[in-house]
């Protein structure tokens, strides 16, 4: 402990001397000041500064010494002098009085008003503040009034090695591959220190393994931890605790130290092949059991993991090979082998395989190691079976024929009681699951019997369930589901797979094959179906056609010889007699028509009707229908033109320099002209006829009703349009109840002194040949325009 001690004085102490040492000589050129501020034991100094000033003569200034330093963590009796204040203004009089402000002023620091003398009163943390700005004046002790501008220092506090390395992000997980040669990198960690950097070793960190050796090692100033022995197995040791060590002061003797935990894991590589557990497995198997049913499991152990561990099964040997297969179950990664093929125990009782089991993911790195795969052996034996056990199974699977009779027993179910009591056991079938009561069953042993004829080609399968209930304890219950197959029996004849028509070309062949029939049956034999056909005893010498029975079971229907005729025989018909090869056989009879055509010299049928003799040579059905079609459409448009000149009129649209209809200018109401200055007096224009009392139309609807017009006849062709708006119009004026309704008003009456006249029509010559209306076109475009229309009028009309 002394020994620490004093290396921690060394290392703190050291620098100031040297800083002493450093700033001495600038003392004696640095300008003097009215001020300043020494540290501690700087009495020496002092003296040199008052004898510099007394020979350079410069009282203007003093020397600022604008720097202290106090050692942080220092506790003693009493408290700590950090420097002392000091003014060439003090003769000794005691009359200066020294005042302190900033930074822990009054506080952490305290200022001897009379010496100057500056004491740390607390202990000090660098690690929570570094430095402390602090003001001193002078002052006269009686005024207060300053002797001097203030000066500003600094207290900065010492570090020493206080503080042991932390690692912040510990403790740390790392992986590294498992067989890593030497040096293979890891992981990198970090440990920080409080301490000042700067100042000295407290913050200059070494590392080093306390444990985890041999295994790995670290670079002592990087702190990177490698693999520092090869061939680590992960199979053998998969998880490393390796202890991290980092010292300050460089690693040497007193120096604190800080540690961290990291946990290395070997992450797996493909480096070990897989193993069967055994060498020979044992199976057996019922010869009833379902396709695709397991029938035993292998396993081949990896003892790597993951995707290194994950291996694919096949079957390279034996004499089942063709009867089983082996699939890979994804989650165990256990070899399952299913029948492929239907068992017969009379046939064959047992078989022996050849498994093999080969990773899948293959390290290359590694392949010179062996060959990654392994062999077993697998013996099935087939047993004999008349009915599968009860319950140790989930399921049960009964086979029954379609023809079977009623009350014939398909199988039977037992359960035991695992109890040492050994209740017996009740059996019933839940009619949840067969509401139609297709079956029932005994009660106490468990024969499942037929209760209603079952027909294979409406329903293959029946799933019930039975429920097994013990006797003492009805509470004790259990169910199993029930699959009953209805196997196929030949019950239904075999017929044509569709309506067969054939088509003869009367150019054909002898031996030609006319057509190719195939045929269906509902029924399904395990074999297949094999068909035979054959004619009818009548037909058997049949002239004209013959049949052959084909590989693929259809069958060919060939002409005898040629030669046939349309007109002599249009169609013919075939009765063709379908067998199976059931038991027992079933047959049905079906006909073929076939039909005599005409047909191309490539054999394309053209025409398959006796009336094709009497068309043109040359010229087929198609071909007449178009030329036909074309015929009917000349004569429906010959049709329509003649219907349209005999409709035709003359225009009754006058054309648009005639047409006075649409440029008609109305005049609702005319006032009296230039002299009339007073109000509109509607009795200068009332009708003279008015006057009289004679009113043609009224503004009302009449009281009189009159009878109904009777409809006219259409205009003819070619009557007068002026001719026939006048009929139309007189008839419609002399009926009043014809609406609108409308009053004509008569003007009498126009204006005097007008340079342009009278417009109106009314009161002008008796013949209307007189008039001119040529003058109208001085009067300006739309004047000229009436003119030319009143012009037209009167030409037609001489016309």
């Amino acid at each position: 402990m002394p020994e620490r001690l004093t290396e921690m004085l060394m290392d703190t102490w050291t620098p100031l001397i040297i800083l002493w040492i450093t700033v001495l000589p600038s003392i004696y050129m640095a300008p003097m000041n009215q001020s300043q501020v020494l540290p501690s034991g700087s009495s020496t100094g002092l003296k040199r500064l008052n004898e510099e000033q007394r020979v350079l003569h410069r009282s203007k200034r003093g020397w600022v010494w604008n720097q202290m330093f106090v050692l942080e963590e220092f506790s003693g009796p009493e408290p700590i002098l950090v420097g002392r204040l000091h003014t060439d203004l003090d003769p000794g009089s005691s009359k200066i009085k020294y005042i302190l402000s900033g930074d822990g002023a009054g506080t952490i620091f305290v200022i001897n008003d009379k010496t100057g003398d500056i004491h740390a009163m607390k202990r000090l943390d660098r690690e929570e503040k570094a430095e402390y700005t602090l003001t001193a004046q002078a002052v006269d002790r009686d005024t207060n009034q300053p002797l001097e501008p203030p000066s500003e220092f600094i207290i900065k506090v010492q570090d020493i090695n206080d503080n042991a390395p932390e690692f912040v992000e510990g403790p740390y997980h790392a992986t590294v591959p498992e067989m890593s040669v030497v040096g293979t990198f890891v992981t990198k960690v970090t440990a920080t220190d409080a301490d000042d950097p700067v100042y000295g070793n407290s913050a200059k960190l070494v590392y080093s393994i306390l444990e985890g050796q041999p295994y790995f090692s670290i670079e002592p100033h990087t702190a990177i931890i490698k693999t520092a022995l090869p061939n680590m197995d992960r199979e053998a040791k998969e998880e490393y605790f390796v202890v991290i060590q980092a010292k300050d002061m460089g690693g040497h003797m007193g120096g604190l130290s800080g540690t961290t935990t990291v946990t290395i894991t070997l992450s797996d590589v493909n480096d070990n092949p897989p193993k069967f557990a055994q060498s020979l497995y044992h199976f057996s198997v019922m010869e009833d059991v379902a396709l695709g049913e397991p029938i035993g499991r292998v396993k081949a152990n990896d003892l790597d993991i993951g995707e290194n561990a994950k291996s694919s099964y096949d079957i390279i040997e034996g004499d089942g090979m063709d009867m089983f297969e082996i699939t890979t179950d994804a989650q165990t990664q256990d070899g399952v082998i299913r029948v492929r093929k239907p068992l017969d125990f009379e046939t064959k009782k047992s078989y022996t395989l050849k498994v093999e089991a080969a990773n899948i993911h293959l390290d290359p790195r590694f392949l010179s190691g062996g060959p990654f795969k392994d062999t077993a052996t697998v013996k099935i034996v087939v047993e004999d079976a008349d009915e599968p056990p009860v319950f140790s199974s989930p399921t049960y699977l009964l086979e029954v024929h379609e023809n079977a009779a009623l009350n014939s027993v398909l199988g039977q179910v037992t359960a035991h009681d695992p109890d040492v009591s050994s209740s017996p056991i009740r059996f019933s079938i839940d009619r949840h699951t067969d509401l139609e009561r297709q079956f029932n069953i005994n009660a106490e042993d468990g024969k499942i019997t037929l209760a209603t004829p079952l027909d294979r080609e409406t329903s293959t399968w029946h799933n019930i369930t039975i429920v097994a209930t013990e006797t003492r304890n009805h509470s004790q219950v259990s169910r199993v589901p029930v699959a009953i197959k209805v196997l196929d029996v030949n019950d239904n004849a075999p017929e044509f797979a569709s309506e067969h028509e054939a088509f003869l070309c009367e150019n054909g062949k002898p031996g030609q094959v006319i057509q190719i029939v195939s045929a269906v049956d509902k029924d399904d034999p395990k074999n297949g179906h094999y068909f035979l056909y054959s004619l009818l005893p009548e037909m058997v010498n049949n002239p004209n056609f013959t049949i052959k029975k084909n590989e693929d079971n259809t069958l060919s229907i060939l002409a005898k010889h040629s030669g046939f005729s349309r007109q002599k025989q249009e169609v013919y018909l075939l009765p063709i007699v379908i067998s199976d090869s059931g038991t027992p056989p079933m047959s049905s009879t079906g006909t073929l028509t076939i039909r005599v055509c005409g047909c191309s010299s490539d054999g394309i049928v053209q025409s398959c009707n006796v009336e094709a003799y009497v068309l043109p040579i040359g010229l087929s059905m198609g071909a007449l229908i178009a030329i036909l079609a074309c015929i009917i459409l000349l004569l429906v448009i010959v049709v329509l033109f003649v219907t349209l000149r005999r409709h035709k009129n003359e225009p009754l649209i006058i054309k648009d320099d005639e047409d006075v209809r649409e440029n008609i200018i109305r005049y609702d109401d005319e006032g009296g002209g230039e002299e009339d200055t007073e109000a509109f007096d509607i009795a200068t224009l009332q009708n003279p006829d008015g006057i009289n009392g004679f009113l043609p139309r009224k503004d009302i609807k009449p009281d009189l009703q009159f009878m109904p017009r009777q409809g006219l006849a259409p205009v003819p062709n070619g009557v007068d349009v002026d001719e026939f708006i006048n009929v139309r119009l007189h008839e419609a004026d002399n009926d009043p109840t014809a609406p609108p309704y409308d009053s004509i008003q008569i003007y009498g009456y126009e204006g005097k002194g007008s340079a342009a006249g009278s417009l109106s029509s009314l009161e002008s010559s008796t013949s209307d040949s007189d008039q001119n209306f040529d003058y109208l076109s001085e009067w300006g475009p739309r004047f000229k325009r009436l003119g030319e229309l009143y012009s037209v009028g009167e030409s037609d009309k001489e016309t």
